[in-house]
């Protein structure tokens, strides 16, 4: 493709690089780059991509994207835009021929409930017979093949590739998490979204954000459309004051869930047993009978929503209920590690106070004596909401044990005095145990039958991000490794 064809109609505020130049691929990072690139240098919040425009150019790149002043010496292969990251959605849209206008694109933004609330979805859009690629905090999905997730939400190049990838499997749809930095950086400019649904907004990100109403404003651009019409279908959670705001917004079609009497999508006859739930969900389309292997009323919140999106697009209530019932686990959300010990252990990427507070309430209500807890407080990331985790804990656990999870350049030992400041207001017993394989065993060990562990902040990670060096670490596989070496799972 050449340039010209590739920037017809995009805004452009100078065009140095000639409009007849060759184009065989794209890229933002200098490392992907090959010879007839046209490379996109982005101004990041760790890198600037004008730092590798050399390296770039010294691979092979034809031409350079930028909303700097063409350099004298490259001004021959410059293009100049007034945002970069709209040009490059808008360019690779272009390249890859408009994947996202064959698919039905729904978008789950909010703090908690966006990865386990996609794969709920997905489970339905599939119960229906309807072909869709995933992507999200734990994994990008394009039919048969799966890549491990770097961002929750990619740059739009590389969606906009998978997308691709999606369509070229037969696949229909799309069911992506919509991150609050994806909204505010533009990753998802121009997509039309058939469907956004917001879960919530706690405490998170406001290193970033600086503010609640910083973090409510990224998030409530997805409803607003982003470069595009707004979705054509929003499902809001209004039990949380936020998802309350976005009602004043119009929209082709809306869907509000809760377990308030005010929403429209609400559970009747719950039921929660150590073997997931059962609940009948009511809607003005009907009663839908929900089973599920998951856990407690934080993900009964989570096919609320789902479902919401099932009904609001037309699909049959018993794929529906089929895609809910289908849907064993998530990994790393709320999930249970079985090894035969008589008491039950839970892991969960909880790690916001909210999110710790949500999955301390559901295992309290299943613990029948003791709640003993494991969690620590992410490095070079918002520091009040340390206090407030400790707070959480405490308040309602029996025993904590604090440690590192991911403390990156940060003292791990100072990070965990954060924490205790929190903790130690509730009075509850604790102990501080830097190293987490310790601090696991820690708790296992705590344990007796009835009780439950809940190992929380690491989820479906496989790492933990130390100063100098990143190792492998597994909170479901060191659990399950301690349990056997107890005697267990024999």
């Amino acid at each position: 493709m050449r340039l010209g064809e590739l920037f017809r109609g995009l805004q452009t505020l100078e065009m140095g690089a000639e409009a007849g130049t060759e184009i065989s691929a794209l890229a933002y990072d200098s490392r992907r780059v090959q010879p007839g690139t046209l490379f996109f240098a982005i101004q990041g919040a760790k890198a600037d991509g004008h730092a590798f425009v050399p390296r770039a150019l010294e691979r092979g790149a034809v031409g350079i994207v930028s909303e700097l002043a063409a350099p004298a010496e490259w001004a021959s292969r410059w293009v100049r835009v007034p945002k970069i990251r709209r040009a490059l959605a808008d360019a690779a849209r272009t390249f890859y021929s408009q994947p996202d206008s064959h698919l039905q694109l729904i978008g789950i933004t909010g703090t908690n409930g966006k990865t386990t609330t996609c794969y709920l979805v997905e489970s339905i859009l599939r119960a229906a017979g309807i072909r869709s690629g995933l992507f999200g905090t734990i994994e990008y999905r394009m039919g048969d093949s799966a890549l491990p997730a770097v961002n929750t939400t990619p740059e739009s190049l590389d969606l906009i590739s998978y997308f691709s990838q999606v369509v070229e499997w037969g696949g229909k749809a799309a069911v992506m998490e919509v991150s609050s930095h994806a909204l505010a950086q533009e990753r998802v400019w121009g997509f039309q979204f058939s469907a956004a649904v917001f879960t919530n907004l706690t405490r998170d990100h406001l290193d970033y954000h600086k503010d609640f109403d910083g973090y409510f404003a990224a998030k409530r651009r997805l409803f607003e459309g982003l470069g595009a019409p707004p979705p054509e279908l929003a499902v809001i959670n209004v039990d949380d004051p936020w998802g309350v705001k976005l009602l004043e917004l119009p929209y082709a079609k809306r869907l509000t869930y809760g377990f308030n009497n005010g929403a429209q999508i609400k559970p009747k006859q719950v039921r929660y047993s150590g073997e997931g739930i059962e609940a009948t969900v009511v809607a003005p389309m009907g009663k839908v009978e929900i089973k599920s292997s998951l856990l407690g009323r934080v993900n009964l919140a989570n096919i609320l929503a789902a479902t919401a999106v099932g009904l609001g697009l037309d699909i049959p209530k018993p794929s529906i209920e089929e895609g809910i019932a289908s849907l064993k686990a998530v990994p790393g959300r709320f999930q249970r590690i079985d090894e035969g010990q008589p008491f039950l252990v839970l892991v969960d990427y909880a790690h916001t106070d909210d999110a710790l507070r949500n999955v301390l309430k559901t295992a309290r209500e299943m613990a029948r004596d003791h709640l003993i807890v494991v969690f620590g407080c992410g490095g070079e990331r918002d520091r009040t909401k340390r206090p407030l985790m400790g707070e959480a804990a405490g308040s309602l656990c029996d025993f904590t044990v604090l440690t590192s999870d991911n403390p990156r350049s940060e003292d791990p030992l100072l990070i965990i005095s954060d924490a205790v400041v929190g903790l130690q207001r509730t009075g509850k017993p604790y102990v501080a145990e830097v190293d987490r394989e310790k601090a696991i065993r820690r708790a296992l060990e705590e344990a007796r039958e009835g009780d439950v562990v809940v190992l929380a902040g690491k989820g479906h990670e496989t790492y933990q991000v130390l100063k100098d060096q990143t190792i492998p670490f597994d909170d479901r596989e060191v659990a399950k490794s301690i349990l056997r070496e107890m005697g267990y799972g024999r």
